[in-house]
């Protein structure tokens, strides 16, 4: 069994900033892409940012210059570090990784963390 767990998120004034964590347990055998997406009320779900093993990052054209991701795969973590934060970035963020148990690699999603960003 794997699991994705997010923290970091809550309420922010505009102009502030948050960082997300998402850890990943259990029998990992290895991990490959990680991201963030988010989804706001009436909307679907959209990428934010995606960090692979080795390679390029990727960012959605509505956060380049303000969010960053990282990951530390010693601790099977992922973070987003959102800077100049926006009242359209208010939604519920999911973490989203491609992990490889015996198995081949499977996506897991975590539960979600609400950003909310509001004066």
């Amino acid at each position: 069994q794997v699991q994705l767990v997010e923290s970091g998120g809550g309420l922010v004034q505009p102009g502030g900033s948050l960082r997300l964590s998402c850890v990943a347990s259990g029998s990992i055998f290895s991990m490959y892409d990680m991201g963030w997406y988010r989804q706001a009320p009436g909307k679907q779900r959209e990428l934010v940012a995606t960090r692979p093993r080795r390679g390029s990052t990727k960012y959605a054209d509505s956060v380049k210059g303000r969010f960053t991701i990282s990951r530390d795969n010693a601790k099977n973590t992922v973070y987003l570090q959102m800077n100049s934060l926006k009242p359209d970035d208010t939604a519920v963020y999911y973490c989203n990784a491609a992990i490889s148990t015996i198995a081949p690699p499977v996506g897991y999603w975590g539960q979600g963390t609400q950003v909310t960003v509001s004066s």
